[in-house]
C-alpha cells in the first residue's frame, strides 16, 4: 500500500535560471525543506529507518492481518502510512533534483540508487495489500462501525480492494514489485533522450521547450522552421522512441494479461476511482463535439490568418492583431495572485509562499525537464512547482494552472499521506479553475474589442488543447495499446495511428506537413502514465460545469469549493460534486461543460459579423 508521490504533469540546467530578457529574476527551488543534500545525515537516517521498519512491519503483520481487531488494523495502517511518508520524502527529493538537470549523471545515479533501495526495502510489504484484499467484507465493515478512526481509511481500502479481481499470487506480486525498476529505467531513457535533444533554428541552437515555444511566434516563417526542425530531430531519434513505446506497451500488456484486466485502460480507471462508462461518456461527448468546437474554431482562425489551409505550425499561432510582448515574472505573479485573491483571499494566502519560499523553479535551463508540473511531495512538507517560463501569455496561464495544483495539494494535505492523494480525474479541478479565474480577470480588464478577441481566442485554444487534443491523445493511446497486442509496431505504424486521430480532431482546415507523423514522440504521458491524458478533459469539463454553477449561484460557492479541495482522495467524485448539484455519470454533465467552449466560439463568430 506504500504510496510514492508522483508529480501532476502538465504541458504539453547548469547555470542560473534563464528566460526572456524582460522576465526578471526567476525563482529556483530550495529543496532543503526535504533534505539539504544527497549526503545529508537526515537522508541516510531515513533510509536506514526505512530498511529496518519495513522488515519489522513484515515480521509483525505478515500472515496475521485477518487476526487483527479494529484497533490493531488501525495501528497497522498508520505504520504503513509512516513508511509511505518517509519513502515519499526520499523519492521526492531525488526526483526533483533529477528534473532540474536530467542530463547530469550524478543526479540520475542518485535517483536510480534511491529507487532501487526503496524497492528492495518495500518488497517485504507486498503482502499487505494482498492480505487486505482477502479480508471478509462484513468483518471489515464491522470494524469500521466499531472504530471511526479506522473508518476514515475506508476510501483507501475500497480503492485497494477494487484490484482484488486482478490480484496475482503473493510470489508473482513480489516479482512484479522487484521488476518495476526495469520499467522505470525505460522511462528514464525517454526523459534523458528528450532532455538531450538539441534543435537548430535559423542558426540558433536550443532545447525542446524553446523550440516548441517558437510554434507560437508571430513570424510564420520562424514557426515553420521550428516545426520542420522538430520533425527532423524527432525523425532522427524515432527508432529510440519507438523502442521505448513498444517496450513499455508490451510490459503493460503482459502485466494486464496476467492480471486478466479486461482492457488496457482498466488499471487507469481503477487508480482514478472512476467508472469506465463515465470516461466513455466523456470521450464520446467530446468526439461528437469536434465539428462545433475545434473544426469550427480552426476555420475561423484560418480566415483570421488569411490562409487557404492551416499547417500544424499555425495551430497555436498568435492572431494578426495580437501584440507580441514578453510578460515579466512580476507581472505574471501579480496577474495570477490578483485573480486568486479576488475569488477568495484564502486562495491568495495559500499561493503566496510558492513565490517567496523557493517552491517554484521557473527558468528554462539546459538539461531541465520539459513541460510543467506540481509535485505534492509529502503531506508534512509542501508541494513544489516546475515551470519553463518564457514570458508568453500561455506561460502565465500555466503558472495559474500549476499554482491551482499547489493550492489543492496544500489543502488536501490535512487528510494525511494515504487520503490526500486525489485521483487524476479530480486532480485537475483546482488547476483548471485557477486558469479560468485568471482568464476571467483578464477579460474583465480588456480595454478594446481586439484585446477581448485575442483573450477569447487564446482561451478557446487552451480549452481545445485541454479537451479535444487530450481526447485525441487518449484515442491514440487506445489504438497504440490495442495494436501492440498484435505485435511489434514500427515507427511508421505508430505514426499512422497518430495521424489517424489528428485529422479527425483538428478538422478540414488543416494540412499536415511531412514529419508531423513523428510528433507523438515527445509526449511524456504516453510513457510515464498511460491513459493519464483523459484526466485533463475530465478536469476541464468538470470545471466548466462548476464555473457555470458559480455564475448562477455565487453565494456560498467558495466554502463548498474549498471543502471539495480539502477532501483530497477521501471521497468519490459523486460525493464531491453532489453539493453543487452535478453528476459526472450523467452524459448531460459533459455537454454542460462543452457548451461553455461553444459559447466562446459563438462570441468570436459574432465579432466577425
Amino acid at each position: 500500500m506504500t504510496r510514492l508521490p508522483r508529480p501532476t504533469r502538465d504541458a504539453n540546467a547548469a547555470s542560473g535560471p534563464k528566460g526572456p530578457d524582460s522576465a526578471g529574476d526567476l525563482p529556483e527551488w530550495d529543496l532543503s525543506d526535504l533534505y539539504t543534500a544527497e549526503d545529508a545525515p537526515e537522508l541516510a537516517r531515513d533510509l536506514e529507518w526505512l530498511e529496518t521498519e519495513c522488515a519489522a512491519f513484515a515480521q509483525d503483520y505478515e500472515g496475521r492481518l485477518a487476526e487483527l481487531d479494529a484497533e490493531g488494523l488501525l495501528a497497522c495502517i498508520r505504520r504503513d502510512e509512516r513508511i509511505s511518508t518517509v519513502a515519499g520524502r526520499v523519492m521526492s527529493f531525488a526526483g526533483l533534483r533529477y528534473h532540474q538537470l536530467t542530463t547530469d549523471g550524478g543526479r540520475a545515479k542518485f535517483l536510480s540508487d534511491c529507487q532501487e533501495k526503496i524497492t528492495r526495502f518495500t518488497t517485504p510489504l507486498v503482502f499487505f495489500t494482498l492480505e487486505l484484499n482477502r479480508l471478509d467484507d462484513a468483518a471489515l465493515q464491522g470494524m469500521y462501525d466499531e472504530n471511526p478512526e479506522l473508518a476514515r481509511y475506508a476510501p483507501v481500502l475500497r480503492r485497494i480492494r477494487a484490484m482484488k479481481p486482478y490480484q496475482l499470487s503473493d510470489e508473482l506480486e513480489r516479482f512484479l514489485h522487484d521488476l518495476s525498476v526495469v520499467g522505470d529505467a525505460w522511462e528514464r531513457l525517454f526523459d534523458e533522450t528528450i532532455a538531450g535533444l538539441t534543435f537548430n533554428v535559423d542558426g540558433e541552437e536550443m532545447g525542446l521547450e524553446a523550440t516548441l515555444n517558437l510554434l507560437t511566434d508571430q513570424d510564420r516563417s520562424r514557426r515553420k522552421a521550428a516545426a520542420y526542425e522538430l520533425a527532423r530531430v524527432f525523425g532522427a531519434n524515432i527508432r529510440t522512441f519507438a523502442r521505448v513505446h513498444n517496450t513499455c506497451a508490451k510490459e503493460k500488456e503482459v502485466v494486464d494479461r496476467w492480471r486478466k484486466m479486461p482492457a488496457p485502460q482498466t488499471a487507469r480507471h481503477l487508480s482514478n476511482d472512476v467508472e469506465p462508462e463515465v470516461v466513455q461518456a466523456l470521450r464520446d461527448a467530446v468526439v461528437a463535439a469536434y465539428p462545433r468546437l475545434s473544426h469550427r474554431y480552426y476555420e475561423l482562425k484560418r480566415k483570421w490568418l488569411g490562409l487557404d489551409n492551416l499547417q500544424v505550425w499555425d495551430r497555436n499561432a498568435p492572431l494578426p492583431m495580437e501584440e507580441t510582448r514578453e510578460i515579466g515574472w512580476s507581472e505574471a505573479r501579480e496577474t495570477v495572485m490578483g485573480a486568486y485573491s479576488a475569488f477568495d483571499p484564502r486562495m491568495g494566502e495559500l499561493a503566496e509562499p510558492f513565490f517567496d519560499r523557493g517552491w517554484i523553479d521557473a527558468g528554462v535551463k539546459p538539461g531541465k525537464a520539459p513541460g510543467a508540473f506540481a509535485h505534492p511531495t509529502v503531506t508534512e512538507v509542501h508541494p513544489y512547482v516546475m515551470l519553463n517560463y518564457l514570458g508568453k501569455p500561455r506561460d502565465v496561464m500555466t503558472l495559474a494552472h500549476e499554482l491551482g495544483h499547489g493550492v489543492h495539494q496544500r489543502l488536501a494535505a490535512g487528510q494525511g499521506e494515504l487520503l490526500s492523494s486525489t485521483p487524476l480525474t479530480l486532480a485537475e479541478t483546482a488547476s483548471v479553475f485557477g486558469e479560468m479565474l485568471t482568464f476571467r480577470r483578464l477579460l474583465e480588464t480588456a480595454e478594446t474589442q481586439d484585446e477581448r478577441k485575442v483573450l477569447l481566442a487564446g482561451k478557446v485554444e487552451d480549452m481545445i488543447n485541454t479537451v479535444v487534443r487530450q481526447i485525441a491523445f487518449y484515442d491514440f493511446e487506445c489504438k497504440l495499446h490495442d495494436a501492440r497486442r498484435e505485435g511489434e509496431l514500427t515507427p511508421e505504424d505508430i505514426g499512422a495511428l497518430w495521424m489517424s486521430v489528428q485529422a479527425t480532431s483538428l478538422g478540414p482546415a488543416f494540412e499536415f506537413m511531412d514529419g508531423y507523423e513523428h510528433f507523438w514522440a515527445y509526449v511524456p504521458h504516453f510513457v510515464h502514465s498511460p491513459f493519464y491524458v483523459y484526466a485533463y478533459a475530465f478536469g476541464d469539463g468538470l470545471v466548466n460545469a462548476l464555473y457555470a454553477v458559480y455564475e448562477e449561484a455565487p453565494e456560498g460557492f467558495q466554502d463548498k469549493y474549498f471543502e471539495m479541495l480539502r477532501a483530497g482522495g477521501s471521497k468519490h467524485h459523486k460525493e464531491l460534486l453532489a453539493p453543487f448539484g452535478l453528476d459526472a455519470s450523467d452524459p448531460a454533465f459533459w455537454d454542460k461543460g462543452l457548451s461553455m467552449i461553444s459559447r466562446f466560439i459563438d462570441e468570436l463568430e459574432a465579432m466577425e459579423g
